[in-house]
């Protein structure tokens, strides 16, 4: 702080009146090695931090299309095993719910790269969707056993017309708290990540 001037470089002693990067900058390698590789930043804190052009390369490197068809490719897997996993030990465990949200969640975020907030939105749907389609399956499972039908047969009678009727009746309160989790689980981590080890080193390439 210079009482006259104001806040002045201490490499130059001038008040900063360059356009773009100073001539006299030079990125410190030691302060580059002790960035925190640990944390990573949400979408947010990257997209304030990074300049226009790299935005723009992680947007060009992101796809949505992808994104869904592996969440839902994933979230339909994950509710056949949640329903198989109900039916053979007659016990509904919520803890699965969980799972199946941060498996649909790490799915997108690795096949759509997504830093947009669609990602997260549709993150978060389809975690949820999973979810009472776990439930569905398990009373359709539990139908099959208790009429003597073939599982598949069960499937294509089964009228589906009531499933909404059935979630209703079959879903207990803490059901919903299991499955707001998944879908914030499902919301949360289908956001690609980033350190400022990994901000840093994009903008060092872009430059």
């Amino acid at each position: 702080m210079d009482l006259k001037l104001g806040l002045v470089c201490k490499l130059t002693g001038r008040i900063a009146d360059f356009e773009g990067e100073c001539e006299s900058y030079n990125h410190d390698e030691t302060a580059v090695a002790k960035m925190d590789d640990e944390v990573e930043m949400v979408s947010s804190e990257i997209t304030s931090k990074i300049s226009e052009s790299t935005l723009e390369k992680l947007k060009s490197e992101q796809s949505l299309p992808a994104a869904i068809f592996a969440g839902i490719f994933i979230g339909v897997l994950a509710a056949i095993a949640w329903a198989a996993i109900t039916v053979s030990t007659g016990l509904k465990i919520g803890l699965v719910a969980i799972a199946i949200g941060a498996a649909v969640g790490f799915g997108m975020r690795f096949f759509g790269k997504g830093i947009d907030q669609i990602f997260g939105i549709c993150g978060g749907i389809i975690a949820l969707v999973s979810c009472i389609l776990g439930n569905l399956f398990s009373v359709i499972g539990f139908v099959a056993i208790s009429e003597g039908y073939g599982l598949f047969e069960t499937f294509l009678n089964f009228d589906y017309s009531y499933s909404f009727d059935v979630i209703k009746e079959t879903a207990s309160p803490m059901d919903l708290i299991f499955y707001a989790i998944a879908a914030w689980e499902g919301y949360k981590f289908s956001f690609r990540k980033f350190t400022q080890k990994d901000l840093y080193e994009l903008e060092k390439t872009e430059d």
